[in-house]
């Protein structure tokens, strides 16, 4: 039998379709319900379905006043904040396509944003760092906005353009991933499929708002079904998550490896009655530390693997647990194969996991390079450039990338586009960046480098953090005498990881 997992398609996404009206369908049902808590250590700030869509609409309303229209682009460069998912539902529920981006990315790598899409305007928090731009909407703009006359929604298409989100490129330059509105109704095959989320859940996130992960899983996809959304106040001491957990009756706690890692360091972890379980994305979750977690509070870990082109499709549920060290089976209605050369390869064989292109979640181009995009595609698959392995009853395995890419705390960064930010640094003749592990189940980027002489290590940091989002900065800097090469001279980023190992012992 080959790899491939297929029981059928998913459920026709209908038209006319909106994905911000799709995540507020149940405001009406359940208008005086919380639809979000802000967590403190002294209560929350809690927002009912009312006064969401409310915001949402009113803010709709707004952005359309300020002279943008259906189809334009606006880079939202706002902090960990409400007003992140608020502007962002708010623009597609009128048909503006929001650019989500992280905080921590530098007034650098925004301009590059800029130069790529051009967008009409720029939803900004003026704390938060943004390369010039001729129309910008402030923070105190986008509040004011909340208590106009709702908009209505701008209904078409499923697969016209929603949202843009940027991920690292393996050629160094990160891709602006275009989603279709469509994406929000595939999101459904996570709700059985990984979640196991009912209206009565209170799922909370540990991310910050304005990350993709806490976008989907932490608010819309609770908001979708009609559940209780649980934020943690930005700057919450991660120490004092499992008491925020307890005391607001969290029954879900998604987060990455790392934040179940931290909380692990406690060895007092309080009661968490009314926990069901957890869920895991954003890097692979290792055995140790899922029995770890399962041993210290009675709960599983149920994790997902999914990438930005496409969400999570993949996943372990409470209906269908991972069996030994797999990830899980794919979610029902999607259609998943491992596949090589000439197509999917028997079960049991190791290939590329590729999803087929007819999936709803997956995108609809890299605006920024639409020839890279058809470049991942084989006949009817789309490549994830993961490898893995189909088992006889559909569990796959993860067996690693294909190529150089690494993972830093949930996010995929390209060693390229580190190298060539410390390439201009003077004094370096040859740089090369890999993800090492420096305990157990932890891993950080170092920078391996050549130049005549070691190079102030200080100087190397503070240099990085005005070029580099913090997830994407060297934590370590490594002086080699000479790079290790091929028979052709070219880098063998993966042989740098024993030579830290070297430099530590």
């Amino acid at each position: 039998m080959l790899s491939v997992f297929d029981q059928g398609p998913a459920k026709p996404c209908p038209a006319p379709f909106n994905m911000a009206a799709h995540v507020l369908r149940k405001a009406e049902e359940h208008a005086e319900k919380t639809a979000l808590s802000i967590l403190r250590n002294d209560g929350s700030e809690d927002w009912s379905y009312r006064e969401l869509k409310s915001a949402i609409l009113g803010t709709g309303t707004g952005l359309l006043k300020a002279g943008l229209r259906p189809g334009d682009l606006v880079l939202l460069r706002l902090g960990n904040s409400v007003e992140f998912p608020i502007a962002y539902l708010a623009a597609i529920a009128v048909g503006i396509v929001p650019i989500p981006t992280s905080s921590q990315l530098t007034e650098t790598e925004t301009g590059q944003i800029i130069e790529d899409l051009s967008p009409t305007a720029v939803l900004r928090d003026p704390e938060i760092a943004c390369a010039p731009h001729t129309y910008q909407i402030t923070l105190d703009e986008l509040a004011n906005m909340r208590d106009l006359s709702p908009a209505e929604f701008e209904m078409g298409d499923p697969n016209r353009l929603c949202y843009v989100i940027y991920t690292s490129g393996t050629s160094g330059k990160p891709r602006a991933v275009a989603h279709a509105h469509r994406a929000i109704w595939a999101r459904q095959m996570m709700v059985d499929g990984w979640y196991g989320l009912s209206e009565t859940d209170r799922l909370c996130h540990a991310g910050a708002f304005n990350w993709t992960y806490t976008l989907g899983t932490g608010l819309m996809d609770p908001w979708t079904t009609g559940a209780t959304a649980l934020i943690p106040k930005p700057g919450t001491d991660l120490r004092n998550l499992p008491r925020l957990l307890q005391a607001h009756r969290a029954t879900i706690f998604a987060a990455a490896p790392g934040v179940f890692r931290k909380l692990l360091q406690n060895p007092n972890l309080p009661e968490m009655p009314d926990l069901r379980h957890g869920l895991c994305a954003g890097e692979k979750l290792s055995r140790h530390l899922h029995e770890h977690w399962s041993k210290s509070t009675g709960t599983e870990l149920y994790e997902a693997y999914g990438m930005s082109e496409c969400s999570t499709f993949i996943s372990s549920s409470p209906s269908h647990p991972a069996r030994d060290e797999a990830l899980g089976r794919p979610q029902l209605g999607r259609r998943i194969a491992i596949v090589g050369p000439n197509g999917p390869v028997p079960q049991g064989q190791e290939g590329t996991i590729a999803i087929h292109r007819e999936d709803p979640g997956l995108m609809l181009t890299y605006l920024n390079a639409p020839n890279e995009a058809e470049a991942k595609m084989q006949g009817e698959w789309f490549l994830t450039g993961d490898q893995g392995a189909m088992a006889v009853d559909g569990q796959i395995t993860y067996l690693g990338r294909d190529d150089d890419m690494m993972n830093a705390g949930g996010y995929r960064v390209s060693p390229v586009e580190v190298e060539a930010v410390l390439a201009r640094y003077p004094g370096i003749t040859q740089v090369g960046a890999a993800a090492v592990e420096v305990k157990q189940d932890s891993a950080i980027i170092a920078a391996f480098y050549t130049g005549p002489e070691k190079l102030d290590e200080n100087a190397l940091r503070t240099y990085v953090s005005e070029k580099l989002a913090r997830y994407k900065q060297p934590r370590a800097f490594v002086h080699l005498s000479a790079m290790p090469t091929g028979g052709n001279g070219k880098l063998l980023r993966r042989a740098l990881p024993a030579y830290f190992k070297a430099s530590v012992e």
